[in-house]
């Protein structure tokens, strides 16, 4: 089964990315046959920077998205959201991409299933 997670917002200050990072990483884990993509657009592009320091005993999504990537997900982040908050290429971890929506929209097509945090 194909899975497609969207988030949107903040990597901190809310816990929908955090969430949605758990389920993702929960998928890869526990479910053999699910192919995962994430796509970061909005405030959730900033969760692919890399060099993320947080406090001890806090979540940290640098290492969640690394986690995911490291299971077999795929990391995509909206290139136009990117550019808006002054992210480049070079700002994102490892095995993360710049991407478009019209990649975004070819995910969506082609996913059994769509969740959007």
């Amino acid at each position: 089964m194909k899975v497609l997670i969207v988030l949107n917002d903040p990597p901190y200050g809310t816990e929908r990315v955090y969430n949605g990072l758990r389920l993702a990483i929960n998928l890869l884990t526990k479910q053999e046959q699910v192919e995962l993509q994430i796509f970061l657009m909005g405030d959730a592009a900033g969760a692919a920077k890399s060099g993320q320091i947080t406090p001890n005993g806090y979540y940290n999504v640098e290492r969640m998205l690394s986690s995911a990537i490291r299971k077999g997900g795929e990391v995509s982040v909206c290139g136009t959201c990117m550019d808006a908050r002054g992210l480049t290429e070079a700002d994102l971890l490892d095995g993360a991409r710049r991407s478009t929506m019209d990649i975004l929209g070819e995910m969506t097509v082609n996913a059994d299933k769509v969740l959007v945090f």
